[in-house]
């Protein structure tokens, strides 16, 4: 009887889906600059032009009779918010309220994210972490709302017998509340991060709690803190749903552009206000970038 020789396997047909992984194999960069491509293009299209468009209409004029935006290239809707003491004034409150939400958020998430990720077992570290997710399930205006009823007159702080009434107050709990869980998750994770080897070196080396978590924890702990800083900052600074619910009579930049485009039909305006938040938010990256954290996030 005589061997017959083994069947070999046919090549695959060539195909251009075969020639164009092939080239991807070959050429890395240009399939990630694929992959990429579409939605860094939308990003662009859609913020980065948007942005330019907004300062165009900032320089833009409105008839003061008809409300028509005339297409004259003017800076007084820019000259108005720079000198104007009404922008200046709304501009320092509504940094201060930002910085103050940033401060508040920070404090809480720090114990919080440390306990989360180094006190606490799975179970309750699992339970900790859905426990400041549930608050994202729920609308924005039904947390903004909720609030309300706490601050309102015959409230549960008027029962309690505490007036604070709607105001600044309200505005700053109310929005610490809603950022919250932006802060504490990028803390949690930048704590699950840092070795606990470290900390155990700290300890054998005779430093108590505090001086371990000074000196050792927190210096690894800034891009986590920037980043969730970078959150409640920005979504502070910009926010004018929640003023208008718990804040009365307390107008922020936010609750300006909206009057400028919702009641006076004053778009150039608006877009000009619309500036001061842009650049201090440019300001506040540009500092942070000095310090080195945004390479670590």
């Amino acid at each position: 009887m005589t061997a017959t020789a083994p069947a070999t396997a046919a090549a695959p047909p060539e195909t251009g889906v075969r020639r164009a992984s092939r080239a991807f194999d070959r050429h890395p960069r240009v399939g990630l600059g694929m992959l990429l491509g579409l939605p860094v293009g939308w990003l662009v299209a859609v913020y980065v032009v948007s942005l330019g468009f907004l300062l165009i209409t900032a320089l833009w004029q409105t008839d003061s009779f008809t409300n028509e935006v005339r297409m004259d290239w003017t800076l007084d809707n820019v000259a108005r918010v720079v000198s104007q003491e009404l922008y200046r004034a709304v501009t320092f409150r509504t940094l201060g309220t930002a910085v103050l939400v940033t401060l508040i958020d920070v404090a809480i998430a720090l114990p919080v994210g440390y306990a989360m990720a180094k006190v606490f077992g799975p179970r309750a570290r699992a339970a900790l972490v859905i426990a400041f997710l549930m608050p994202l399930w729920a609308s924005y205006l039904v947390k903004a709302y909720a609030w309300r009823s706490i601050f309102i007159e015959g409230g549960l702080l008027s029962s309690l017998g505490i007036t604070p009434g709607f105001g600044e107050i309200a505005t700053v709990v109310t929005l610490s509340y809603i950022w919250l869980p932006y802060v504490v998750m990028p803390i949690y994770a930048g704590f699950e991060r840092v070795p606990d080897s470290l900390v155990e070196a700290s300890s054998d080396l005779g430093a108590r709690n505090l001086r371990t978590f000074a000196s050792v924890v927190l210096p690894l702990m800034y891009p986590a803190i920037i980043a969730g800083a970078i959150f409640s900052f920005s979504l502070t600074l910009g926010d004018y749903i929640a003023v208008r619910i718990v804040g009365g009579s307390t107008q922020f930049l936010g609750t300006i552009i909206y009057d400028n485009v919702g009641v006076a039909g004053n778009v150039p305006m608006a877009a000009a206000v619309a500036l001061v938040p842009i650049v201090i938010i440019l300001l506040f990256l540009l500092a942070v970038r000095r310090t080195g954290a945004l390479r670590n996030l």
